[in-house]
């Protein structure tokens, strides 16, 4: 398509002028404000950090007369000669005395086995019930009877016939009622 300008009347009204689409069509001329750019005109929108990455890293001479890069706003790299170009001998001795810490900290670090996988239940277990006991008495009281109501009205699905097959997890459920009740009954007589 190609961009025509805009024409100006008379009357000092600016006009896009009539044009032909591809499919032989014509578009009506438009009337537009002063300072109007068509859309095909219009840059596309660069961020600033991708404006940021198109500029070219330039070395940047500071006061103190050393050259440094600018890779980040603010940030200053300043470059040595001796980082440069390291001799041989030197780089092998930054590798023999990094070797050497490096074996100085694996002697410092002492190997624990592992415990097995049975012990790691039976920590978990024990967390557990320290957890519930650190808890609230009565906020375990409470959820607790919470727990009762669940399964007594579980029951009552079961018995009315509202739950044709339980699952065996509402089975086990309401098995583990008369646990709950003990254990309301001590939780109970603790806070008495």
């Amino acid at each position: 398509m190609s961009v025509a300008s805009n024409i100006v009347n008379e009357s000092g009204e600016q006009f896009i002028p009539a044009s032909q689409r591809p499919d032989g069509t014509w578009r009506k001329a438009r009337r537009v404000k002063e300072g109007y750019v068509p859309q095909e005109e219009v840059p596309l929108y660069e961020s600033k950090g991708k404006q940021f990455l198109s500029k070219k890293d330039e070395p940047i001479v500071l006061p103190s007369g050393k050259t440094a890069l600018r890779p980040i706003p603010g940030l200053f790299i300043v470059q040595d000669d001796t980082d440069k170009k390291p001799t041989k001998k030197k780089n092998k001795k930054r590798t023999s005395i990094a070797s050497e810490n490096i074996d100085m900290m694996l002697e410092k670090i002492k190997l624990v086995e592992s415990p097995s996988a049975t012990d790691k239940k039976t920590t978990k277990s024990s967390d557990i019930s320290k957890n519930i006991e650190t808890t609230d008495p009565q906020k375990k009281l409470k959820n607790l009877k919470k727990r009762l109501r669940e399964i007594e009205t579980l029951e009552e699905k079961i018995q009315k016939g509202d739950i044709a097959k339980p699952e065996p997890e509402q089975l086990a459920k309401v098995k583990r009622k008369n646990d709950l009740i003990l254990q309301i009954y001590e939780l109970e007589k603790q806070l008495q």
